[in-house]
């Protein structure tokens, strides 16, 4: 009898491989077409399967924490140490440290803070309607069309008011 394409990926050998996908940042799908399977497949297999399915939703938590840790230390700015070398006058190779600070990077404040506090940082402003305001924008907005739609020369900014 021949065994189920699930078993191999039950095995020790093949939940490492799972991992090792999930880790990576594979999306489900991308797992699917790695075992040669339908999406649908894969998440019947989660579903009946718990080793397969804790594998692939522990493993694809350390990638995220990565980025979200990332996205942090770009959104507060941080410091970097790395270690180089070079050759002096003499011929002699020294080695030393350089730390090089990276400022907060205002696109990941953004989106940093749109997606922690969306209510506080949404594009979407919520305007207040005021009658009079109201009137008096549109009442301009119909001066400006007047304007565009019968051109006259020399006119000056009182026609508009």
């Amino acid at each position: 009898m021949a065994k189920s394409k699930v078993e191999y990926w039950l095995t020790d050998d093949g939940l490492t491989l799972l991992k090792g996908w999930a880790r990576d940042g594979l999306t489900d799908e991308d797992i699917a077409n790695n075992i040669g399977i339908a999406q649908s497949t894969l998440y019947e297999w989660k579903k009946k399967y718990s080793d397969i399915s804790e594998s692939l939703k522990k493993y694809k938590e350390i990638p995220d924490y990565k980025v979200e840790n990332a996205l942090y230390k770009r959104a507060s700015g941080f410091e970097h140490t790395y270690r180089t070398q070079k050759v002096t006058k003499d011929g002699d190779v020294v080695g030393y440290k350089v730390t090089v600070y990276y400022p907060p990077d205002p696109t990941s404040i953004i989106f940093w803070l749109k997606n922690r506090q969306p209510k506080k940082w949404r594009d979407k402003v919520e305007m207040t309607s005021d009658d009079e305001k109201m009137k008096e924008i549109n009442k301009n907005i119909s001066n400006i069309a007047s304007m565009i739609n019968n051109p006259q020369k020399n006119r000056n900014e009182e026609d508009v008011q």
